[in-house]
Protein backbone atom coordinates (compact mmCIF):
# COMPACT_ATOMS: atom_id res chain seq x y z
CA UNK A 1 0.00 0.00 0.00
CA UNK A 2 0.87 3.36 -1.20
CA UNK A 3 -0.05 5.65 2.12
CA UNK A 4 1.39 8.89 0.73
CA UNK A 5 -1.05 8.06 -2.49
CA UNK A 6 -3.89 6.97 -0.02
CA UNK A 7 -3.39 10.17 2.14
CA UNK A 8 -3.59 12.00 -1.50
CA UNK A 9 -6.62 10.77 -2.26
CA UNK A 10 -8.42 10.89 0.94
CA UNK A 11 -7.24 14.72 0.87
CA UNK A 12 -9.04 14.93 -2.36
CA UNK A 13 -12.00 13.27 -1.28
CA UNK A 14 -12.23 15.31 2.06
CA UNK A 15 -12.13 18.67 0.18
CA UNK A 16 -14.51 17.37 -2.30
CA UNK A 17 -17.21 16.01 -0.09
CA UNK A 18 -17.08 19.01 1.98
CA UNK A 19 -17.71 21.04 -1.32
CA UNK A 20 -20.58 19.07 -2.72
CA UNK A 21 -22.11 17.88 0.85
CA UNK A 22 -22.61 22.10 1.55
CA UNK A 23 -23.53 23.72 -1.49
CA UNK A 24 -24.62 20.43 -3.26
CA UNK A 25 -22.01 20.09 -5.86
CA UNK A 26 -18.36 19.78 -6.33
CA UNK A 27 -17.41 16.39 -5.74
CA UNK A 28 -16.72 15.07 -9.63
CA UNK A 29 -15.94 18.80 -10.06
CA UNK A 30 -13.22 19.20 -7.63
CA UNK A 31 -11.79 15.30 -7.78
CA UNK A 32 -12.12 15.12 -11.27
CA UNK A 33 -10.25 18.61 -12.17
CA UNK A 34 -7.41 17.41 -9.89
CA UNK A 35 -7.18 13.99 -11.28
CA UNK A 36 -7.01 15.39 -14.85
CA UNK A 37 -4.50 18.19 -14.14
CA UNK A 38 -2.32 14.61 -12.68
CA UNK A 39 -2.51 13.23 -15.70
CA UNK A 40 -5.23 10.46 -15.15
CA UNK A 41 -6.90 9.37 -17.77
CA UNK A 42 -10.86 10.70 -18.05
CA UNK A 43 -12.45 6.58 -17.99
CA UNK A 44 -10.43 5.86 -15.05
CA UNK A 45 -10.84 9.33 -13.69
CA UNK A 46 -14.78 8.83 -13.97
CA UNK A 47 -15.03 5.75 -12.92
CA UNK A 48 -12.84 6.32 -9.87
CA UNK A 49 -15.15 9.55 -8.93
CA UNK A 50 -18.36 7.36 -9.46
CA UNK A 51 -17.47 4.40 -7.19
CA UNK A 52 -16.73 6.59 -4.66
CA UNK A 53 -19.39 8.88 -4.89
CA UNK A 54 -21.70 5.73 -4.26
CA UNK A 55 -20.45 5.85 -0.83
CA UNK A 56 -19.90 9.14 0.09
CA UNK A 57 -23.09 9.63 -1.27
CA UNK A 58 -24.84 7.72 0.68
CA UNK A 59 -23.12 9.26 3.83
CA UNK A 60 -24.16 12.40 2.97
CA UNK A 61 -28.03 11.79 1.30
CA UNK A 62 -28.44 10.49 5.25
CA UNK A 63 -26.69 13.42 6.60
CA UNK A 64 -29.01 15.47 4.70
CA UNK A 65 -31.94 12.98 5.93
CA UNK A 66 -30.89 14.09 9.43
CA UNK A 67 -30.59 17.20 9.26
CA UNK A 68 -34.23 17.46 7.38
CA UNK A 69 -32.58 18.96 3.90
CA UNK A 70 -34.63 16.74 1.33
CA UNK A 71 -37.58 17.45 -0.59
CA UNK A 72 -38.84 13.96 -1.38
CA UNK A 73 -41.67 15.41 -3.99
CA UNK A 74 -38.47 16.79 -6.20
CA UNK A 75 -36.04 13.80 -5.23
CA UNK A 76 -38.38 11.18 -6.65
CA UNK A 77 -38.52 12.99 -9.81
CA UNK A 78 -35.18 13.69 -9.97
CA UNK A 79 -33.78 9.96 -9.86
CA UNK A 80 -34.84 7.83 -12.77
CA UNK A 81 -34.11 10.60 -15.46
CA UNK A 82 -31.02 11.07 -13.66
CA UNK A 83 -29.60 7.17 -13.63
CA UNK A 84 -31.28 7.07 -17.53
CA UNK A 85 -28.74 10.07 -18.32
CA UNK A 86 -25.56 8.98 -16.63
CA UNK A 87 -25.94 5.33 -18.73
CA UNK A 88 -26.05 7.39 -22.09
CA UNK A 89 -23.05 9.53 -20.35
CA UNK A 90 -21.45 6.45 -19.97
CA UNK A 91 -21.66 5.05 -23.17
CA UNK A 92 -20.50 8.32 -25.22
CA UNK A 93 -17.62 8.56 -22.29
CA UNK A 94 -15.80 4.52 -23.16
CA UNK A 95 -16.27 5.40 -27.17
CA UNK A 96 -14.64 8.99 -27.40
CA UNK A 97 -11.41 9.38 -28.51
CA UNK A 98 -9.51 10.08 -25.30
CA UNK A 99 -7.45 12.97 -25.88
CA UNK A 100 -10.16 14.30 -27.71
CA UNK A 101 -12.31 13.38 -24.78
CA UNK A 102 -9.76 15.40 -22.11
CA UNK A 103 -9.75 18.41 -24.08
CA UNK A 104 -13.30 18.72 -24.13
CA UNK A 105 -13.75 17.42 -20.60
CA UNK A 106 -11.53 19.97 -19.21
CA UNK A 107 -13.01 22.63 -20.87
CA UNK A 108 -16.64 21.15 -20.05
CA UNK A 109 -15.14 21.96 -16.31
CA UNK A 110 -13.78 25.48 -16.89
CA UNK A 111 -17.19 26.16 -18.08
CA UNK A 112 -18.91 24.39 -15.05
CA UNK A 113 -16.41 26.67 -12.73
CA UNK A 114 -17.68 29.81 -14.54
CA UNK A 115 -20.96 28.89 -13.40
CA UNK A 116 -20.73 28.39 -10.00
CA UNK A 117 -18.79 32.37 -10.20
CA UNK A 118 -21.72 33.31 -11.72
CA UNK A 119 -23.86 31.73 -9.49
CA UNK A 120 -21.78 33.16 -6.34
CA UNK A 121 -23.03 36.36 -7.72
CA UNK A 122 -26.60 36.21 -8.55
CA UNK A 123 -29.53 37.64 -6.57
CA UNK A 124 -31.88 35.65 -4.29
CA UNK A 125 -34.54 33.72 -6.42
CA UNK A 126 -38.24 33.91 -5.35
CA UNK A 127 -39.05 29.95 -3.34
CA UNK A 128 -41.90 28.29 -5.55
CA UNK A 129 -42.98 24.84 -6.26
CA UNK A 130 -40.39 22.74 -8.54
CA UNK A 131 -42.55 21.51 -11.80
CA UNK A 132 -41.83 17.97 -12.52
CA UNK A 133 -41.45 18.17 -15.82
CA UNK A 134 -38.53 20.70 -15.38
CA UNK A 135 -37.12 18.12 -12.61
CA UNK A 136 -37.13 15.40 -15.31
CA UNK A 137 -35.38 17.18 -17.67
CA UNK A 138 -32.91 18.14 -15.11
CA UNK A 139 -32.18 15.09 -13.87
CA UNK A 140 -31.58 13.49 -17.50
CA UNK A 141 -29.27 16.36 -18.61
CA UNK A 142 -27.42 16.56 -15.51
CA UNK A 143 -26.80 12.50 -15.41
CA UNK A 144 -25.12 12.70 -18.77
CA UNK A 145 -22.64 15.31 -17.99
CA UNK A 146 -21.87 13.92 -15.05
CA UNK A 147 -20.76 10.82 -16.61
CA UNK A 148 -19.21 12.18 -19.20
CA UNK A 149 -16.79 14.89 -17.27
CA UNK A 150 -16.65 12.86 -13.76
CA UNK A 151 -18.86 15.29 -12.13
CA UNK A 152 -21.34 18.42 -12.65
CA UNK A 153 -24.50 16.61 -11.33
CA UNK A 154 -24.46 18.68 -8.26
CA UNK A 155 -23.59 22.40 -10.55
CA UNK A 156 -26.81 21.56 -12.66
CA UNK A 157 -29.10 20.22 -10.21
CA UNK A 158 -28.98 22.35 -7.81
CA UNK A 159 -28.07 25.35 -9.79
CA UNK A 160 -31.72 24.54 -11.76
CA UNK A 161 -33.18 23.65 -8.84
CA UNK A 162 -32.28 26.83 -7.32
CA UNK A 163 -33.71 29.03 -10.75
CA UNK A 164 -36.60 26.93 -10.44
CA UNK A 165 -37.83 28.23 -7.36
CA UNK A 166 -36.44 25.75 -5.04
CA UNK A 167 -34.76 26.68 -1.19
CA UNK A 168 -31.00 26.65 -1.51
CA UNK A 169 -31.50 23.91 1.86
CA UNK A 170 -33.29 21.49 -0.29
CA UNK A 171 -32.21 22.20 -3.31
CA UNK A 172 -28.69 21.39 -1.98
CA UNK A 173 -29.48 17.94 0.49
CA UNK A 174 -32.00 16.98 -2.48
CA UNK A 175 -29.47 17.01 -5.43
CA UNK A 176 -26.96 14.98 -2.81
CA UNK A 177 -29.34 12.65 -2.24
CA UNK A 178 -30.50 12.03 -5.63
CA UNK A 179 -26.77 11.92 -6.89
CA UNK A 180 -26.50 8.40 -4.86
CA UNK A 181 -28.44 6.81 -6.83
CA UNK A 182 -27.26 8.50 -10.28
CA UNK A 183 -23.58 7.45 -8.79
CA UNK A 184 -24.59 3.80 -8.77
CA UNK A 185 -25.72 3.44 -12.35
CA UNK A 186 -22.45 5.28 -14.03
CA UNK A 187 -20.30 3.49 -11.94
CA UNK A 188 -21.76 -0.01 -12.65
CA UNK A 189 -21.86 0.82 -16.26
CA UNK A 190 -18.14 1.90 -16.56
CA UNK A 191 -16.82 -0.50 -14.23
CA UNK A 192 -18.58 -3.28 -16.48
CA UNK A 193 -16.39 -2.11 -19.54
CA UNK A 194 -13.42 -0.12 -18.01
CA UNK A 195 -12.91 -2.65 -15.31
CA UNK A 196 -11.61 -1.90 -11.32
CA UNK A 197 -9.54 1.27 -10.69
CA UNK A 198 -6.73 1.11 -8.54
CA UNK A 199 -8.58 0.23 -4.80
CA UNK A 200 -6.03 2.94 -3.16
CA UNK A 201 -7.62 5.21 -5.36
CA UNK A 202 -11.33 4.29 -4.16
CA UNK A 203 -10.04 3.97 -0.83
CA UNK A 204 -9.19 7.29 -0.51
CA UNK A 205 -11.89 8.94 -1.98
CA UNK A 206 -14.25 6.94 0.14
CA UNK A 207 -12.21 8.00 3.27
CA UNK A 208 -11.60 11.06 3.18
CA UNK A 209 -15.62 11.78 1.48
CA UNK A 210 -17.42 9.57 4.15
CA UNK A 211 -15.48 11.84 6.97
CA UNK A 212 -16.43 15.20 5.09
CA UNK A 213 -20.44 14.27 4.92
CA UNK A 214 -21.81 15.25 8.37
CA UNK A 215 -19.43 18.20 8.17
CA UNK A 216 -20.79 19.43 4.98
CA UNK A 217 -24.50 18.58 5.88
CA UNK A 218 -24.21 21.20 9.13
CA UNK A 219 -22.69 23.33 7.20
CA UNK A 220 -25.37 23.43 4.38
CA UNK A 221 -27.96 24.31 7.67
CA UNK A 222 -25.87 26.63 9.64
CA UNK A 223 -23.05 28.71 7.14
CA UNK A 224 -23.24 31.51 4.33
CA UNK A 225 -22.47 29.86 1.00
CA UNK A 226 -21.99 32.47 -1.51
CA UNK A 227 -18.24 33.30 -1.46
CA UNK A 228 -17.42 29.08 -0.83
CA UNK A 229 -19.11 28.86 -4.04
CA UNK A 230 -16.79 31.60 -5.73
CA UNK A 231 -13.87 30.37 -4.27
CA UNK A 232 -14.84 26.73 -5.34
CA UNK A 233 -15.65 27.84 -9.06
CA UNK A 234 -12.11 29.93 -9.32
CA UNK A 235 -10.25 26.62 -8.23
CA UNK A 236 -12.13 24.34 -10.63
CA UNK A 237 -11.49 27.08 -13.82
CA UNK A 238 -7.82 27.02 -12.39
CA UNK A 239 -7.12 23.17 -12.53
CA UNK A 240 -9.16 23.14 -15.62
CA UNK A 241 -7.28 25.84 -17.66
CA UNK A 242 -3.95 23.73 -16.48
CA UNK A 243 -5.25 21.35 -17.64
CA UNK A 244 -5.67 22.58 -21.31
CA UNK A 245 -2.81 24.24 -21.20
CA UNK A 246 -0.74 20.93 -20.80
CA UNK A 247 -2.76 19.01 -23.11
CA UNK A 248 -2.40 22.10 -25.99
CA UNK A 249 1.05 23.44 -25.56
Amino acid sequence: MDLNEFLTFAAIGFAAQIVDGALGMGFGLVSNSVLLAIGTPPAASSAAIHIAKVFTGGASALSHAWFRNIDRRVFLHLVLPGMIGGLIGAVVLQRAPPALLRIAISAYLALMGLWLLLRAIRKRVTHKRVHALGAHGTGLVAGTLDAIGGGGWGTVVTSSLIAQGAEARYAVGTTNAAEFFVAIAISAALTASFGVVPWVWLGGLIAGGILAAPFAAWMTRHLQMRLLTGMVGFAVIALSVHSLWRLLR
